[in-house]
């Protein structure tokens, strides 16, 4: 169905203002336009390609499924669940890897980037841009929202459709990148760097407390010189801080910085750290009253996983038919 729409965020830790900015933000949007069925599920699968904490996997993946739906996913609307409830996906996963080519994904940027910083690359990494076909495929999606680091990803997806469907007949829907606008935001520590959640100083997760948000952006770096500018190139530490504050206000970086040109750095951190405050207290207590009720939460992803696995298995019964399996 070319209506369907898919996509995913790996539970690996607190959601920061960039996966905000980059996915969440968007998601909602998508969901409110009405023109797409939507699939939103938590990836808990693409992330254990790299290390983690087994203990903590659990929190993480009811973290990331209430952060979800107290940024306004609603269950109801979208079908929301957690990947690894839905077997199909590692299922399909296997019957692809059989017609992918071993160059293709060798050739994957991401796999070669992430496994440098590996001690010991796992085949899991190597693999991962088929499990992220199989996600898309199971569900026909026509449109895929991701930002340009997943296109080539999105691209061998539409590769084994092509494939899979010259060898073995039309089944596989080849899915269209849908580009969403998808700032680069930078650490508050060092602004030449990308924001992580793995350097907690320099992150802004959604869910800080209000004096954590006000302490980290009231220290944030900036560059020499006065008055507030938009400058990445020359000013990198002023600037990310003014696409912050643009993109969480839906405003222009260039009104931001007309309005406050003459400002002191103190008075725009302080004016910044008061509208990502505003912005994110009703996200921060939706949040936490979620959270404590796990086992509520579980059972929303229990009934997304219901109407996912519906689908799905649907999908898989029919690839499997045309790959000659009984």
């Amino acid at each position: 169905m070319q209506n369907n729409l898919v996509s995913g965020i790996q539970p690996s830790g607190r959601l920061h203002i960039g996966n905000y900015l980059g996915a969440l933000k968007n998601h909602v949007a998508l969901q409110n336009a009405g023109a797409h069925q939507c699939y939103f599920m938590v990836v808990d699968l693409h992330s254990m390609s790299e290390p983690y904490e087994t203990p903590h996997k659990r929190a993480q993946i009811l973290d990331t499924l209430a952060s979800f739906i107290a940024m306004g996913i609603d269950p109801k609307r979208s079908v929301l669940f957690i990947q690894s409830h839905v077997r199909a996906h590692t299922e399909l996963t296997w019957l692809l890897s059989t017609i992918t080519p071993f160059g293709e994904l060798s050739r994957m940027t991401q796999f070669k980037d992430k496994s440098l910083r590996q001690e010991e690359s796992n085949v899991a990494l190597f693999t991962y841009p088929i499990l992220m076909a199989a996600d898309i495929m199971l569900y026909d999606a026509g449109v895929v929202p991701v930002g340009e680091d997943q296109l080539q990803h999105l691209e061998l997806t539409r590769t084994l459709a092509r494939k899979f469907n010259n060898r073995f007949g039309e089944t596989l829907t080849e899915p269209q990148a849908l580009l969403t606008p998808s700032p680069r935001i930078m650490s508050l520590t060092d602004p030449l760097r990308k924001m992580s959640k793995s350097e907690p100083a320099g992150c802004l997760f959604l869910d800080d407390a209000p004096e954590d948000t006000m302490t980290k952006l009231m220290s944030a770096v900036t560059d020499s010189g006065s008055g507030i500018s938009y400058d990445p190139e020359n000013r990198p530490g002023i600037s990310n801080l003014v696409t912050i504050f643009a993109n969480i206000t839906d405003r222009t970086v260039e009104d931001i910085a007309t309005e406050f040109r003459e400002a002191q750095y103190s008075a725009f951190k302080k004016a910044l750290a008061k509208a990502v405050i505003k912005k994110f207290t009703p996200f921060r207590r939706k949040k936490e009253k979620l959270l404590a009720k796990p086992d509520a939460l579980l059972k929303t992803a229990m009934r997304g996983a219901k109407a996912a696995n519906l689908i799905a298995n649907t999908k898989l019964a029919e690839i499997k038919k045309k790959m000659g399996l009984i």
